[in-house]
């Protein structure tokens, strides 16, 4: 008997990082393609610490069924954590807890899209966001890149579109964008929030990386500017605690977190429950503030490592130096063949990312690819850019 696969998975391609990543059981290869935070990152003392003495003195709360919104501890936790330099979470607004933020936004999607209904989508941006989204059916409309951010002339042309073609939301990623590492500016973030409330179009602000900052000046998430009643804000603490305990946080308005719950219902009851008690007693028992501090000098010196790096050995490599998060975005020469360039990478053992990956037509011309420097090692960075500057010497 042969399967029958519905329509709206058979068109979904498995994503190129996943597949890169399958490649990665070979202990020569240098991997700069993934997306994980570096190795002597996560609070390994407090996580073992807190999980004995849940298991020790609350097994039952802590092993039995929770209720789908979230453990009520950890979201008046998190809800207080992205609030606590500007107004994320308002008196209108209510804080779920999500099996990591790929759940805030397949939810999202479940909730506000019908099938052929468009999502605005920064372009280059987040590879696993466009196949949340056309899993449900939505049709992407790119809007490009700037280094400041989203182009704001691009951006209101899909806002001022007929009503047909309306987006039912727009998704960006305002700091150390994936894949780019751009940061989109206060002005920008300003005209965003302006945009979504004169069209009606609401934004779904996606801030893995917000906390990440090693350098710069730290900025306003979008929906800490005004009501924010149109802005779904989504916090992950994938990037600050471990991607393990899969735990994120969507603050958003009352109404709309109601639809969303029941859409996580439909998915997996609830998140797991140690991993939620576990989230909330670092927290609020440790000091949160100075792990951050740790976490953003590892950062600092690996990007700074591989800046260096590629200044010395591939100066014809452009890019646009980070601000935080794990992602440099390479651009190469003028006429340069970066499929090519790639696969050379790829025959000498170290692998970065296709830029055409992260674009809504995948068959563009892309001079650009992603390398991640947050989770290989100091001598895998200086050996991997190497590699890379004998293949540019090959191309």
């Amino acid at each position: 008997m042969e399967f029958r696969i519905a329509d709206r998975m058979a068109r979904l391609k498995p994503s190129i990082i996943r597949e890169l990543l399958k490649q990665t059981a070979d202990p020569a290869l240098i991997s700069f393609a993934g997306g994980n935070p570096a190795h002597d990152a996560f609070p390994l003392d407090d996580i073992a610490r807190f999980s004995d003495e849940l298991l020790r003195k609350e097994p039952v709360a802590t092993l039995q069924y929770s209720v789908s919104e979230g453990v009520p501890a950890l979201r008046s936790a998190a809800g207080a954590f992205f609030s606590r330099r500007w107004p994320v979470a308002k008196d209108t607004d209510t804080t779920l807890i999500f099996s990591g933020s790929q759940q805030i936004l397949d939810a999202a999607a479940k909730c506000l899209c019908n099938e052929g209904d468009v999502v605005a989508v920064e372009e280059p941006a987040f590879l696993s966001a466009y196949l949340t989204f056309r899993s449900s059916g939505a049709v992407l409309k790119g809007v490009p890149m700037e280094a400041d951010g989203v182009d704001l002339a691009a951006l209101e042309a899909v806002f001022a579109a007929p009503e047909a073609e309306k987006p039912r939301f727009f998704y960006c990623i305002p700091n150390f964008q994936n894949p780019t590492g751009y940061t989109t500016s206060l002005a920008k973030r300003r005209a965003i929030y302006a945009l979504s409330e004169k069209y009606g179009v609401p934004v779904l602000e996606d801030d893995p990386y917000g906390e990440l900052r090693f350098a710069g000046e730290a900025l306003p998430p979008i929906k800490s500017l005004g009501s924010g009643e149109h802005i779904l804000y989504a916090g992950s603490f994938s990037k600050i605690l471990c991607p393990g305990m899969r735990v994120a946080a969507c603050i958003c308005d009352k109404g709309l977190a109601g639809r969303l719950t029941v859409a996580k219902q439909c998915s997996d009851v609830h998140t797991n429950v140690w991993a939620q008690r576990v989230c909330e007693r670092v927290l609020t028992k440790t000091d949160v503030e100075a792990h951050l501090a740790r976490l953003r000098e590892i950062y600092r010196r690996k990007a700074e490592r591989m800046m260096d790096a590629l200044d010395r050995l591939c100066p014809s490599i452009t890019y646009v130096r980070p601000e935080g998060g794990m992602f440099i975005w390479g651009a190469l020469p003028e006429g340069a063949d970066m499929q090519r360039f790639v696969q050379l990478c790829l025959d000498k053992k170290v692998a970065v990312v296709p830029g055409n990956a992260f674009y809504t037509d995948e068959s563009a011309p892309c001079r650009s690819f992603r390398m991640n420097f947050s989770a290989p090692a100091d001598e895998a960075i200086d050996r991997g850019v190497a590699l890379m500057a004998e293949a540019l010497a090959e191309l």
